[in-house]
């Protein structure tokens, strides 16, 4: 484990002097939050527009890829997390499985992108907010590393960027398919002029 990422756990890292009311708090972020978050998620999709429903859908995609992608380099590096190494103090129950990356953090910043990337910039600002949060309190609590909620982090924007670039890429094929298939059976393709049987 890098010096560095243990010296930023136990500088974040609740203590025995912590304050019982930041701890409440951190709990409330790490467990509730997403909880509420997925319910207005859900609220939203039912009474928002068509478009947002599209940019809500693109989000539940991203989040799938995103859960795939965190078990896959879990599965590859199966890290430890503090408590299993004797650091700092676990201030939430949580089985002791792989740590890197952080899921709640890779979730949260995947929803958060496809928001930001679907042009609603002030619901992205809001989901960022929460997704740094819910970031803090995982190492605050003490069941993260700081390295393992920036791997999740990155993984759940990378796979919003990927999930939102097919997606692109599949719309725009979509759209132009009809007006290639006109083109390659048009008069024009289907009867290709030949050099020598142009007039001169």
């Amino acid at each position: 484990m890098l010096t560095f990422d243990r010296s930023l756990f136990e500088a974040i890292n609740a203590g025995p002097s912590t304050p019982l009311f930041w701890i409440d708090a951190a709990r409330w972020i790490s467990v509730t939050l997403p909880v509420w978050a997925g319910i207005a998620l859900l609220a939203w999709a039912v009474l928002g527009s068509k478009e947002h429903r599209w940019v809500i859908c693109k989000a539940l995609v991203a989040m799938g890829a995103t859960w795939i992608g965190v078990h896959l380099l879990r599965w590859g590096v199966p890290a430890p997390r503090p408590a299993q190494l004797g650091v700092g103090i676990q201030w939430l129950d949580h089985a002791a499985r792989a740590g890197f990356p952080s899921m709640h953090a890779a979730q949260a910043f995947a929803l958060a992108t496809c928001l930001a990337l679907g042009q609603l910039p002030r619901i992205a600002t809001a989901a960022f907010a929460i997704a740094t949060a819910i970031a803090w309190s995982r190492v605050f609590l003490g069941v993260h590393f700081p390295l393992d909620v920036l791997a999740g982090a990155t993984t759940g924007l990378l796979a919003a960027g990927a999930v939102n670039w097919a997606w692109l890429g599949a719309s725009q094929s979509l759209q132009s398919g009809p007006l290639s298939w006109q083109r390659k059976f048009s008069a024009y393709s289907s009867h290709l002029a030949r050099p020598w049987a142009r007039r001169r």
